[in-house]
């Protein structure tokens, strides 16, 4: 492979956000295992679901590479010049192309929840980031995960409730988490999505209560009732959350770094349900 193959290839993998790709593919796909798809079943949800982050954080970075730019954001590949934003944008495009057909190989059902939440994804980069209503596919993006997991078993059961209710809460306390540190840049380029508009510091106390919220779902919810472990997980995820807004002041992404204790928290909690997200 020639360097120039390579240092396209490396900014690639920095392009597509590969934190939350990497995350948000092994959880489904555990997910998916845990419910009770054979492996054939859980490469397919894997791929799918990686096809279709890859193309939500390449769409991320190349529809904002302009704004990137502008700002000086050397940690994104296309504004150091690891990658070209053409690149970029043919690589989301042809993710899409193939998360569509291994969507829906799952299922019709299970394919059309997860294509939905892909399309969330291309929303929030398209426009929704800088209205009020950037919460909104945060919460659908996240939502569609558990529906496609239970869509895609046989019969298509439909997904447990209080799994796809908990999902939206974390996809909104996580988007609450994520922009806290960077409102004031946001505001300076003119995005003024919906944690712009409230402000740091409303947003910095709005932020714990859906991720709270969704702990306690994890825990209530399921049938047969919370064990130890179940409600040893709510004073985590407090104290958690706690010591992030406390942290706050010195270390600006001390709330996001406690979003991710919960969401952390919210995962085991998930996958120990895993088994009772269908009804």
């Amino acid at each position: 492979m020639t360097t120039i193959a390579v240092r396209r290839v490396t900014g690639l993998a920095g392009a597509c956000h590969p934190g939350p790709t990497v995350v948000v593919t092994g959880l489904v796909t555990a997910l998916a295992a845990i419910a009770g798809r054979d492996p054939a079943g859980c490469v397919l949800v894997g791929a799918a679901v990686l096809t279709g982050q890859l193309s939500i954080g390449w769409g991320n970075d190349a529809v904002d590479a302009g704004r990137d730019a502008a700002a000086g954001r050397t940690d994104k590949p296309a504004v150091r010049g690891a990658v070209d934003g053409r690149v970029v944008r043919a690589a989301a495009v042809a993710a899409l192309a193939c998360c569509v057909p291994l969507s829906l190989a799952a299922g019709s059902a299970a394919g059309a929840a997860h294509l939905l939440g892909v399309g969330a994804g291309w929303a929030y980069n398209l426009g929704l980031k800088a209205t009020a209503l950037s919460f909104l596919p945060y919460a659908a993006g996240f939502a569609a995960l558990p529906a496609f997991v239970a869509l895609g078993q046989p019969g298509a059961p439909w997904p447990a409730w209080w799994a796809v209710l908990a999902a939206a809460l974390l996809g909104v306390g996580a988007h609450l988490a994520n922009v806290l540190p960077d409102i004031d840049d946001d505001l300076a380029a003119g995005v003024r999505g919906g944690p712009q508009r409230l402000g740091r510091a409303r947003t910095r106390a709005l932020f714990p209560v859906p991720l709270l919220a969704a702990t306690a779902l994890l825990v209530l919810g399921p049938p047969g009732g919370p064990g130890p472990a179940g409600w040893a997980s709510l004073p985590i995820a407090v104290a958690a959350t706690a010591t992030g807004l406390t942290a706050a002041r010195r270390h600006p992404r001390g709330p996001f770094w406690a979003a991710v204790a919960v969401a952390a928290v919210d995962v085991a909690l998930l996958l120990a349900a895993g088994a009772d997200i269908t009804v």
